[in-house]
């Protein structure tokens, strides 16, 4: 018996680490695209379905979660295509489409917000720090109707106090502290 318990004991921890590493997982893939040289670039491309990804030195701040999460085997083109093919009167109809389009409704903001809200995946928008974890997905309102999302990741800013964002507002993908730059409109926590 107490070899039993002792079992159960180390599976609990074991699930336990696994938990702490995933929370992590996200934020160590989003810090390794920084390493890659990436021009902004916001044109329409063509691309491969599923798995399709515009050229690898060019991007936009959706790219940089899409290739954050296809670095640990989750592809959005794909998720967000079938979630919109199915759903396609939940999302916003701000692109004059009639039809779903897998080459870049995955790339727009307000259709990950959705996809995310969705999926179930969506988190109080607070003005505190210990809110925002590592992982977690942030969007905000640059004003003018344009819109931009990021990735907080584990590394802490200059005062220690708080997370960096990893995003593609004009700069490739970078590494930032721009968390509370602009007005949150979106919090998410999306693991699949």
């Amino acid at each position: 018996m107490k070899k039993i318990l002792f079992f159960l004991f180390v599976a609990s921890l074991s699930c336990f680490s696994q938990n702490s590493t995933d929370s992590f997982a996200l934020s160590n893939a989003a810090l390794s695209l920084t390493k890659q040289n990436v021009s902004y670039d916001p044109s329409y491309f063509s691309i491969d379905y599923p798995n399709g990804d515009v050229p690898s030195d060019k991007g936009v701040c959706t790219d940089v979660i899409i290739r954050a999460y296809r670095k640990l085997g989750v592809d959005l083109q794909k998720e967000v295509h079938e979630d919109m093919k199915a759903n396609f009167s939940l999302y916003p109809q701000n692109w004059g489409l009639r039809n779903t389009d897998k080459n870049i409704d995955h790339r727009r903001v307000p259709n990950l917000m959705t996809f995310f809200k969705r999926k179930g995946a969506e988190k109080p928008i607070t003005a505190n720090l210990k809110d925002y974890l590592p992982g977690d997905i942030v969007c905000w309102s640059l004003g003018g109707g344009l819109t931009h999302i990021g990735i907080v990741v584990n590394k802490k800013a200059s005062n220690g106090k708080r997370n960096l964002i990893v995003h593609n507002i004009g700069a490739g993908q970078v590494l930032e502290d721009c968390l509370f730059k602009y007005k949150i409109i979106g919090h998410y926590r999306f693991k699949n």
